[in-house]
C-alpha cells in the first residue's frame, strides 16, 4: 500500500507539474496574443477611402491623406451631424480614416464692403502677375465667377479691369486684366510652394493681416452650397467674408490665395488657399 501510495502521489506531481508548465506558458503567450496586429494601409487603399469620403455627398467637410499615420483625415464643421459623420466612417472604413470637429461652417468668404468690388460683392486683390507687357491680379475663382468687371470703390466708379478667366469649383483662382492704366499695380513677390508647419500671413480687405500656420497641403474641401475644390493649403490663420483673394504668404514667397473657412478673427478657425504655382502655370502669367 505505502508503494502504491507514493506511486499515486508521484503521479498526481508529475501531473500537476505539467498543468501548471502548460498554464504558466499560456499565461506568457496571452499578451502577444491579444495585441492587435499592425495593420498597413497603402497609398491605393487611402486613395480608396478619399474617393469614399467624397462619395458620401456630405458638404461641409475637408479631407486630405496623411501618409505618416496611414489615415484620411477629415475635418466636419458644425453643419455636419452626428449621423452623417458616422455614414463617413462606414463609407470609408473606420480604422483608415480620423474626423475631426471644427467651429463655424466651411464656406467662400464673400461679403460687400471695401476692395476690389465686382456686382454686389467685395473680395481681396491676391497677387499682380504679368504676361508680356500685360498686367493682371489673381484673386479667388469663385469671386471671377461672379463678377465680369471689376472697380476699386464700391460705387463702381474706378475701373480695374475684366475678369479674364476663372475656375471654380474645382480649383479656386481667377485672372483680372488691368485696364485701367491710371492705376499702380506693385509686386515684390515670387511663387512659391507652402510645405506644412511653415509660419504664414495672410492679408485680407476685412481683417487686415493675421499670421498662422500651414497644417496640411492637397486638401478637398466641399463647401457648404459652394462647390468642391480640391488640392488647397489648409491653415489656422483666421479669415472673414470679404477676405476672399486675398495672398497668403511667407515673407516675398507668394503661396496661397484665399479661398474659403470657417470662424472669425476673434475666436480663430481653419482656413483654405487655393496654391499661388498652380494658377500662375495655368494663365501662363508670372507673379512679380
Amino acid at each position: 500500500m505505502r508503494i502504491e501510495r507514493s506511486a499515486v502521489r508521484a503521479r498526481t506531481a508529475r501531473l500537476v507539474a505539467a498543468t501548471l508548465s502548460v498554464v504558466c506558458a499560456f499565461a506568457y503567450a496571452m499578451p502577444a496574443a491579444q495585441a492587435a496586429p499592425v495593420q498597413e494601409v497603402d497609398a491605393r487603399q487611402l486613395s480608396a477611402v478619399s474617393a469614399a469620403v467624397e462619395r458620401s455627398g456630405v458638404g461641409g467637410i475637408a479631407w486630405y491623406v496623411d501618409a505618416g499615420s496611414n489615415r484620411v483625415v477629415v475635418t466636419a464643421d458644425r453643419t455636419v451631424s452626428t449621423a452623417e459623420v458616422a455614414s463617413i466612417k462606414r463609407s470609408a472604413g473606420a480604422g483608415a480614416i480620423q474626423v475631426n470637429r471644427t467651429t463655424g461652417v466651411f464656406s467662400p468668404l464673400l461679403a460687400a464692403g471695401d476692395a476690389i468690388y465686382g456686382g454686389q460683392y467685395r473680395c481681396s486683390l491676391g497677387f499682380n502677375v504679368v504676361q508680356s507687357s500685360t498686367y493682371y491680379l489673381l484673386t479667388a475663382g469663385h469671386c471671377g465667377k461672379l463678377a465680369k468687371t471689376w472697380y476699386t470703390n464700391s460705387s463702381h466708379t474706378s475701373l480695374i479691369g475684366a475678369t479674364a478667366g476663372y475656375s471654380f469649383p474645382g480649383n479656386d483662382y481667377a485672372l483680372v486684366r488691368y485696364d485701367n492704366t491710371s492705376l499702380s499695380h506693385p509686386g515684390g513677390f515670387t511663387a512659391a510652394n507652402a510645405f506644412v508647419g511653415a509660419s504664414v500671413k495672410r492679408t485680407g480687405s476685412t481683417t487686415g493681416t493675421h499670421s498662422g500656420t500651414v497644417t496640411a497641403l492637397n486638401v478637398t474641401v466641399r463647401y457648404q452650397g459652394g462647390g468642391t475644390v480640391r488640392g488647397m493649403i489648409q491653415t489656422n490663420v483666421c479669415a472673414e467674408p470679404g477676405d476672399s483673394g486675398g495672398p497668403l504668404y511667407d515673407g516675398t514667397k507668394a503661396l496661397g490665395l484665399t479661398s474659403g473657412g470657417s470662424g472669425n478673427c476673434r475666436s480663430g478657425g481653419t482656413t483654405f488657399y487655393q496654391p499661388v504655382p498652380e494658377a500662375a502655370n495655368n494663365y501662363g502669367v508670372t507673379v512679380y
